[in-house]
């Protein structure tokens, strides 16, 4: 006869993410918080009580699941990004190719003066390059966000992270070595994991759309057609062991240019996704570590205090010629506070991927403070951004 325990991960996990929504549902509407910074608290208070060891993933199954949430997430993300917009104004891609290679020195000689290693600091340095798609574009359509800082945010996004993506992973491949060879190579198996995963998102943007042509159902069947799709691109992504960020992206961004058109009322692909969202911002939460966030506080705080000044400074300065004033500038360069999501699945793929030297990387105490920060504090910044930039239902 079996005997019914509440110690066991198949019950913690259904019910982390059931009190996660609960809380989250009634925490916004009580401070108007986004729902995705209470997620994120809520999943690492359970993940540090003394239910935490049944939280922990033990295959790849759990980061399977996270991709697809995030899948989903960059594929609308990648809807929304109009290539044509930044070939009429060509100062987008200036501000954001400057504002990640500013944020990646100022880091790097951060992370230096604080005395960490030559690797440590250039893996930091990658990674706070990044602003995370999913916290970003739940904000946006959270606040029913629209407008000049709305539209910069998500370029911008979209530019470092793909920046970030083949910079990690150029030097996790390296692996903390110093000789030109074995970074050769390693750009190399980096620019070919780029380029597959590029072909991936490629061949399902154009392949989807041509068949829903054949179907004659186009509008009627596109939202759930293109969500099964980004499930069986982000399988097959981690299964080759290929970039599911770069390849879900670049889907979106061929449906978009293939004239796709996705049902407004379904954004953020319903409850499918939104059931995801909260089970991908509470196993990002659940990875880290109290005792990693309290040793790594100090380091964690001044990164994320450099990384948001050295953003909001580049895209300050490039302002004006990019056709907008200095206020919104700033503004811009604060709204890409979030950070987390796109991180954790970083570091766990690579993980995944059998980069070992990856490993010691999670054990980084820094890392750990500043992702918890930006987990529950990123979003709300984001927010007050777009409020402030009048761009929002709310305003003040």
């Amino acid at each position: 006869m079996t005997t019914f325990s509440l110690n066991s991960a198949e019950f913690t996990w259904p019910l982390t993410i059931t009190l996660a929504w609960v809380i989250g549902e009634f925490g916004h509407r009580l401070t108007k918080m986004p729902r995705i910074s209470i997620y994120g608290l809520v999943g690492f208070l359970i993940a540090n009580s003394k239910f935490g060891d049944l939280l922990q993933v033990k295959n790849g199954s759990m980061l399977l699941i996270a991709n697809i949430a995030f899948g989903l997430i960059l594929f609308e993300f990648g809807y929304r990004i109009n290539l044509r917009w930044l070939k009429t104004n060509p100062w987008i891609g200036v501000t954001a190719v400057a504002e990640t290679i500013a944020t990646f020195i100022a880091i790097y000689a951060l992370t230096q003066w604080y005395g960490t290693s030559n690797f440590v600091s250039l893996s930091l340095a990658t990674l706070a390059m990044s602003t995370s798609p999913a916290g970003v574009l739940r904000v946006i359509n959270e606040q029913g966000s629209s407008g000049q800082v709305a539209e910069r945010i998500l370029h911008l996004t979209a530019f470092n992270c793909a920046l970030a993506v083949v910079a990690f992973n150029v030097i996790v491949m390296f692996g903390g070595t110093q000789t030109l060879g074995s970074f050769f190579q390693a750009s190399i198996d980096s620019l070919l994991v780029l380029i597959g995963s590029a072909l991936l998102g490629i061949f399902f943007g154009m392949a989807l759309p041509v068949i829903l042509k054949w179907l004659g159902s186009l509008a009627q069947d596109a939202t759930i057609a293109f969500a099964l799709s980004v499930i069986l691109l982000v399988a097959l992504a981690h299964a080759t062991k290929l970039s599911p960020i770069l390849a879900a992206l670049i889907f979106g961004l061929v449906a978009r240019h293939r004239r796709v058109t996705l049902s407004y009322t379904k954004k953020n692909f319903g409850a499918l996704g939104d059931l995801l969202t909260v089970m991908l911002f509470v196993f990002v939460a659940s990875t880290l570590d109290w005792h990693r966030v309290m040793a790594g506080a100090s380091l964690g705080l001044a990164i994320v205090a450099v990384r948001l000044l050295t953003k909001s400074i580049a895209t300050t300065l490039f302002a004006p010629v990019s056709g907008i004033t200095f206020r919104k500038g700033i503004l811009t360069g604060i709204g890409l506070a979030p950070f987390s999501v796109f991180v954790i699945l970083t570091l766990e793929q690579a993980r995944y991927s059998g980069i070992s030297s990856v490993i010691a990387l999670t054990t980084l105490e820094a890392l750990a403070a500043m992702t918890l920060f930006l987990e529950i504090i990123g979003p709300i910044i984001t927010q007050w951004a777009l409020i402030l930039a009048k761009e929002t239902r709310e305003e003040v």
